[in-house]
């Protein structure tokens, strides 16, 4: 199932772009599709637990360390 949503969306997105480069007709419903479809594909980028993202800090980490520096 999630294959079948996975191609499909990019089967729209693709012909969305194609349409923006190749028709003269086309209009903001493609661009929408084309720019969503960008945006989406940065997400999994940033969307990583903060548990098991690399370098992460802890939280509350800053708000110690600004507390810290008033003594």
């Amino acid at each position: 199932m999630r294959w079948g949503t996975a191609l499909g969306c990019g089967a729209l997105w693709w012909w969305a772009v194609a349409r923006l480069l190749l028709a003269p007709e086309a209009g903001a419903l493609e661009g929408a599709v084309a720019a969503g479809g960008w945006g989406l594909s940065l997400l999994p980028v940033h969307c990583t637990p903060r548990a098991r993202a690399h370098g992460a800090l802890m939280a509350g980490r800053w708000r110690r360390a600004w507390r810290s520096g008033d003594r």
